[in-house]
């Protein structure tokens, strides 16, 4: 049998012996198409992502051997004319046909996306972890896609992490967990559930002391480090223990997972955010409608290339595509998007211009700027303008679909490699046009804005605070109502501009 491992060493195997894969980068092509998860990924995008920024002369013809070597190790047995079962070809580009049995870094996220009683989450959870043998993709730590996927798959091992303890505290072992806890919240003292679960295990042990202490730890590292107190969860969590009021932990304990992972991305993602962040796609549900997308750019390459991604994508449709701004303009206003995929350079009417006519619309489209450079100052224009960020033509698919999917739901979405650059570059100047200070905000609104500032979608912002998704978008609604904006690329902007965030600050620009 045919299998494949990512998390740790990237290996392909046959029967269990390892296979020559071949050099580093003939293995980069069949670990990136492995990190894609079966979709296809266009031949321009893995000479991007081989040699970034310098591709040589005879790129195509490199990749096609690359992949002619691969065939051969991954089926020995196929007949020179046959058609290749493993590693296919999908224009425009390749694929990688498996099952997620063979595929351990598939099995994984299946595993810890799995649901049942406590004792099936513990086996799962226990299960997926046996599976995780070292940082995923460590050996192509150098490209942005692979490090991207690798804080993707991370996370989830977080989570499992967590998923695991809830159970075993479900099922009352809270005596063998308490060491693992206390070394998961130490090593990620800002995630939320691993204070809730370590106070909750010592709680249920009879030592409530330490349990308190463990929160009152949890308080100084989100005060040192967030600037905030601890989220009403564990207020309430502390108060409870203080009352003697606390009940056993619930069946349902674990932690809800996010219904898509970070991606690629997420710079602000974008908030990667961009993740990505990350990266697989959303399970779309059969009654809603698809995203109705529109591409604008002046490169009939790129519009192919992205016309195949969205083709191959359920729950996403292309709905037109322009070659310049004016086009752009007139395909928004006749076919109505939800989406709009912008070149930011373009002849007859550039990116930027077209992005603030579309958006002076009564109910625009969402607009995202595709930008072959990450250090173009009219990105920066762009985000001022209300875009719901930017994403590097080069970006991989799942970054592309990422952003897409962040952008309908509210979202902001910059590529991760260049917002920090960008923010640092053109944050803190006086601009006559910028939004009022922040002065008549509520607490709780100036945390909600900092927050927006350093990435976290409002799904995460919902986890660290203890309030709902809901309740986060309103108080972001309430955010742009009260300083006269309308999108959250802007409130980004805003917080830099009157300096109640500033680029020094720890944080991260992964998602906005």
């Amino acid at each position: 049998m045919l299998t494949f491992t990512a998390l740790g060493p990237f290996q392909a195997w046959a029967d269990g012996a390892p296979l020559d894969l071949g050099g580093q980068r003939q293995r980069a092509v069949l670990a990136r198409l492995l990190v894609a998860g079966g979709r296809a990924v266009p031949v321009n995008t893995l000479i991007d992502e081989l040699w970034p920024g310098a591709p040589p002369a005879q790129a195509l013809s490199t990749i096609q051997g690359y992949v002619s070597r691969l065939r051969r190790a991954l089926e020995p047995d196929r007949a020179p004319r046959e058609e290749a079962r493993v590693l296919v070809s999908a224009p425009p580009g390749y694929a990688l046909r498996a099952a997620t049995e063979q595929v351990d870094a598939w099995r994984f996220e299946a595993l810890v996306k799995s649901e049942g009683d406590p004792g099936r989450v513990w086996a799962a959870m226990d299960t997926a972890l046996e599976l995780w043998r070292g940082p995923a993709l460590a050996e192509f730590g150098e490209l942005s896609w692979a490090a991207t996927e690798a804080g993707r798959l991370e996370e989830l091992r977080l989570i499992a992490v967590e998923r695991r303890a809830g159970a075993g505290l479900a099922l009352g072992r809270a005596t063998s967990l308490v060491a693992d806890l206390e070394a998961h919240a130490s090593a990620y003292p800002l995630r939320e559930e691993a204070w809730r679960l370590l106070a909750t295990a010592l709680y249920g042990l009879g030592r409530q002391g330490d349990a308190l202490a463990a929160l009152r730890r949890a308080r100084s590292v989100w005060r040192d480090e967030l600037g905030l107190d601890l989220s009403a969860g564990l207020q309430r969590l502390e108060a409870d223990m203080l009352a003697q009021r606390l009940e056993p932990p619930a069946p349902g304990g674990p932690p809800h997972l996010p219904a898509e992972a970070p991606t690629a991305g997420s710079a602000a993602a974008a908030g990667p955010a961009a993740g990505s962040a990350a990266a697989g796609s959303a399970a779309v549900s059969d009654a809603a409608p698809p995203l109705r997308v529109v591409v604008a750019d002046d490169q009939a390459l790129v519009r192919a290339g992205v016309r195949a991604m969205l083709e191959a994508e359920p729950g996403v449709t292309m709905v037109g595509e322009a070659t310049n701004g004016e086009e752009a303009i007139a395909l928004v206003a006749e076919t109505g998007p939800d989406v709009v995929l912008l070149d930011i350079q373009m002849p007859h009417l550039d990116g930027l211009a077209a992005a603030r006519r579309i958006l002076s619309e009564t109910r625009p489209p969402k607009v995202i700027m595709m930008t072959t450079f990450g250090s173009d100052e009219n990105l920066y224009a762009a985000l001022r303008a209300g875009v719901s960020g930017f994403i590097l033509k080069t970006s991989a698919p799942e970054q592309f679909l990422a952003a897409i999917r962040a952008a309908s739901a509210g979202d902001a979405l910059i590529d991760p490699t260049i917002t920090t650059r960008l923010i640092a570059g053109f944050a803190g100047r006086v601009d006559p046009a910028s939004p009022p200070a922040l002065a008549g905000l509520a607490d709780s609104q100036l945390d909600v804005l900092k927050l927006v500032a350093r990435g976290l979608t409002n799904r995460q912002i919902g986890q660290t605070l203890s309030l709902s998704e809901e309740e986060v978008a309103l108080m972001v609604k309430s955010l742009l109502e009260h300083l006269g904006l309308f999108d959250r690329a802007q409130l980004v902007m805003a917080a830099y501009e009157s300096g109640f965030v500033t680029p020094g600050e720890k944080s991260s620009f992964s998602s906005l």
